[in-house]
């Protein structure tokens, strides 16, 4: 079967739909506004689905992997955002290295784990 995907598209959910569009928005993500339940974040080409649910099984097994072209440049710029003072549950843990690159985890408000990596080339 030969794929011409164009994007995936994980659909997360917000334990607080406005504190978690408030947090999206600061990481950076242009909010486009999809009803008064659900918002579709972008960045260039990339992009995920906020729903205004709430399932804490599903959120706290929620996982997102980013890969990002430079894994130290964008932990600097996580942590001046300094979310974790802004935002209760907001946890950001510092880059471990692997065979096979190097990632940083944050967090989001609702408890969704996101993994921001970079591949060894």
């Amino acid at each position: 079967m030969e794929h011409k995907a164009v994007s995936i598209r994980p659909f997360i959910g917000a334990k607080n739909f406005e504190i978690s569009c408030n947090f999206y928005r600061d990481l950076g993500f242009e909010e486009v506004i999809l009803g008064n339940n659900m918002s579709y974040f972008k960045t260039e080409t990339l992009g995920f689905y906020l729903q205004d649910a709430y399932v804490k099984d599903w959120i706290d097994n929620s996982m997102i992997f980013m890969e990002v072209d430079d894994v130290s440049r964008y932990w600097n710029e996580l942590s001046a955002l300094d979310l974790s003072s802004k935002y209760e549950g907001v946890r950001l843990a510092p880059i471990i290295n692997y065979d096979w690159g190097r990632e940083c985890f944050l967090h989001d408000p609702a408890g969704v784990l996101w993994h921001f990596g970079e591949f060894y080339k």
